[in-house]
């Protein structure tokens, strides 16, 4: 009882004392953390507004979810943190049963701003994997075209990422969508399409892959190599969604106008929806069998825009920025089984093949020889290396700073090729029986 009554009635200065010099130096550690926290954050903010492809984004992920794509989220994730930042923890199941729903919904993004898609509207479908460097200038670049506002993206996924979703939900220039592969490797880790654990090794000889009894050991491609999933995926993905779009969605499926093939990678200048326009009737008044364009060329061929007037009659398929319509659809779509059954891993090959060995009559492609789209894709697939997107960004841009005097031209002239004939040889890549299934039974129609 001494002891509590001396100090209820010491001098405050004297009995805290001992303590002051401690709770001064926590105060200035979590005013210290404080501070460095809300400067991370800046510098995230400041990152994603200038395109730094090293700097993550600095908010929540689960708040980058589109609120509609929330409410099938809630009470299936987990957050967990990374260097002070939020992350979204989901399983193979959470993703699968997410994008189900959302594919089943089938949300037509800005409509109410922008009205109902036209017959001459322009439908762009973009295939996207998970390289959001790229996939933010691509966004970029549309948002700066003219009449943009007349259009549809549809955004195709094969890999479930909410900074991509978030990225995309951003888009107020025009009417959007997002659908999802639903037979992607993220979905499928450890079964077929994915990698199964009995999957035959790529390099494996045919006999030793009989001896060890692998799955697929009758089945290697025509090059003596067995299936390697991440490779299968894209044609795939690619044959997957040009069905959804054609066959399956409500606001396509009627649709007789162009759908215009992109991917994350890819850039276009601002008067390629002008350009497309101009193709499609040059080719209606002197090429009617010319019912393929595209607007893209390999970097080797970014020239000046003083032959920009000038496009390319050929029988090669070039998949840079390729469009067609409905009509020329229904004649791949009867050439499935050539599709789906030609060993090569490759869909613009494996198209390229149903034109010159399924049709009746081949069908002819107009290739910009100034081209409107672009390929900036330093790496993926096929490439690890240097992959910023800066440096290929800069190139193109200041290619169409260049260029931009002789854009949204009046007329196109056909110059004309001689008549090309791919060999009939795959790459392979694509012997797997499984594969041919899985290709074959996307074109069942589904709702």
């Amino acid at each position: 009882m001494r002891v509590i009554y001396r100090l209820s009635r010491c001098h405050l200065s004297t009995c805290f004392r001992p303590l002051l010099l401690p709770s001064v130096c926590v105060l200035f550690f979590l005013l210290h953390l404080y501070f460095l926290h809300t400067a991370n954050l800046k510098a995230g903010d400041e990152a994603y507004l200038t395109g730094n492809d090293a700097v993550p984004y600095p908010t929540s992920a689960f708040n980058m979810i589109s609120p509609k794509l929330q409410n099938y989220l809630i009470g299936t994730l987990s957050d967990i943190r990374t260097n002070s930042i939020p992350q979204v923890l989901m399983t193979s199941y959470d993703i699968q049963e997410s994008i189900k729903k959302y594919n089943e919904l089938q949300i037509v993004e800005n409509q109410n701003v922008f009205g109902p898609l036209l017959n001459d509207s322009l439908v762009l479908v973009i295939q996207v994997h998970n390289r959001i460097q790229y996939l933010r200038h691509l966004i970029t670049s549309l948002a700066k075209a003219k009449d943009i506002e007349s259009a549809l993206l549809i955004f195709s996924h094969d890999y479930y990422d909410a900074e991509i979703n978030e990225l995309v939900q951003t888009i107020r220039f025009c009417k959007f969508m997002q659908i999802f592969y639903p037979h992607s490797i993220q979905t499928h880790m450890n079964e077929f399409p994915g990698e199964s654990p009995g999957d035959c090794p790529r390099n494996i000889n045919k006999e030793q892959a009989i001896a060890n009894g692998c799955t697929n050991a009758l089945h290697p491609d025509l090059y003596g190599h067995y299936r390697e999933a991440k490779i299968t995926q894209i044609k795939h993905h690619w044959w997957w969604k040009a069905n959804r779009v054609f066959n399956q969605l409500e606001i396509t499926r009627h649709h007789t106008g162009l759908v215009l093939f992109l991917e994350e990678d890819h850039y276009v200048a601002e008067d390629f929806i002008h350009v497309l326009g101009i193709m499609e009737k040059t080719a209606r008044a002197e090429c009617p069998q010319c019912s393929i364009y595209s607007l893209g060329a390999p970097p080797k061929a970014y020239k000046s825009y003083e032959i920009s007037e000038e496009v390319e009659q050929t029988s090669h398929l070039s998949n840079m920025g390729m469009a067609f319509n409905s009509s020329v659809w229904r004649k791949i779509y009867n050439c499935s089984k050539s599709f789906c059954e030609f060993d090569d891993y490759n869909w613009d090959f494996s198209l390229q093949h149903v034109l010159n060995n399924c049709l009746r009559r081949s069908l002819e492609s107009l290739v910009l020889i100034s081209p409107r789209a672009f390929h900036i894709g330093e790496c993926g697939v096929h490439h690890t290396s240097d992959c910023t997107s800066t440096k290929a960004v800069s190139k193109v841009e200041e290619f169409l700073r260049l260029a931009s005097k002789n854009f949204y031209p009046k007329h196109l002239t056909i110059k004309k090729t001689k008549k090309w004939r791919p060999s009939s040889i795959g790459n392979g890549g694509w012997g797997d029986i499984r594969d041919h299934e899985l290709c074959l039974n996307m074109t069942i129609p589904q709702r």
